[in-house]
């Protein structure tokens, strides 16, 4: 028993601390936090999808966007739109989706993208020919796996967390390779 309750408030001390780091230092922490899921979620996936050895140059690419782009990007993003549209519309929720669904998602799946090939040592032109043969499967995909993910983000999730809650843009169905 004494170890259930250590295990507890170790985790809500862990939990504590990252929403005392959220508050103070929302970039820092949700750059880092976007890197470390997206390194973890580039690894997972190319686990189960039975890679006999790890392409290091994908998880750099995937760290590396999740670090500059994968935080940063939402969390002025998600800011914007509280401010625009806030609790002032009829269905401020079922606004923000759309906005998030129909511009949002398009526009960061071109940089993730982009993005994510040029880390991994693309060129411009061989970046620019994945992201024309990809974008409309990953983009269709996108909406019909996160679009429900998302209005349940917007709907419950505080608007200080809630770019974390929408990483999946980071890393689903978003492989470079």
């Amino acid at each position: 028993m004494s170890l259930s309750k250590s295990v507890q408030r170790a985790a809500f001390g862990f939990l504590t601390d990252y929403l005392q780091a959220i508050y103070l230092r929302p970039l820092r922490t949700k750059a880092y936090t976007s890197c470390v899921i997206a390194t973890l979620g580039n690894l997972s996936s190319q686990r189960i999808a039975g890679n006999k050895s790890i392409d290091w140059n994908s998880v750099r690419a995937f760290a590396l966007f999740g670090l500059l782009f994968g935080g940063t990007v939402p969390h002025y993003f998600f800011m914007l739109l509280e401010k625009c549209v806030g609790k002032n519309s009829a269905n401020p929720v079922l606004v923000k989706l759309a906005i998030e669904r129909l511009m949002y998602a398009p526009c960061y799946q071109v940089l993730s993208l982009y993005m994510l090939a040029r880390f991994e040592g693309k060129d411009h032109d061989e970046a620019s020919n994945q992201l024309s043969k990809l974008y409309w499967q990953v983009l269709r995909t996108n909406w019909m796996f996160l679009s429900m993910f998302q209005l349940l983000n917007l709907w419950l999730v505080p608007p200080m967390v809630g770019p974390l809650a929408s990483l999946g843009h980071v890393f689903f169905g978003t492989s470079a390779s």
